[in-house]
């Protein structure tokens, strides 16, 4: 049994995220000033504080930066940090893998998961 992930709460910042990713697209926001992408979504460059930020589709891909597994929890799962191939880092839910196998560098692509109601939301398996 998988553990059950809440809905994610959207905001005005990051409502078209969670359409996208309805949709099965995973967006970040790139800043057209500096170019640098960033996580998590919102209109404000925090590199050079342009408001000249864009969507723009992700690949999806990434490396393990560092995982935590909680085994006490009634149903045991893994979160951790992504680096992204687009270069920001998300704290995300590692599934559909064998915990004992993760790896720090590990290359990782995104599945995109059910939660409780609302909008999937983007986690990781081992590419």
């Amino acid at each position: 049994m998988a553990r059950k992930i809440p809905a994610p709460t959207p905001t005005p910042e990051t409502e078209a995220f969670w359409k996208a990713a309805a949709d099965g697209k995973f967006m970040l926001r790139r800043c057209a000033a500096c170019g640098k992408a960033h996580w998590y979504p919102r209109a404000i460059c925090p590199f050079c504080m342009s408001a000249k930020t864009e969507w723009v589709e992700a690949s999806g891909r990434g490396k393990i930066y560092t995982y935590s597994v909680m085994r006490r929890a009634p149903e045991p799962y893994a979160i951790g940090y992504v680096t992204l191939e687009e270069g920001p880092s998300m704290l995300t839910n590692f599934v559909d893998c064998d915990f004992d196998k993760l790896r720090i560098g590990q290359p990782v692509k995104l599945k995109f998961s059910a939660t409780e109601g609302g909008p999937p939301v983007p986690t990781f398996t081992p590419a």
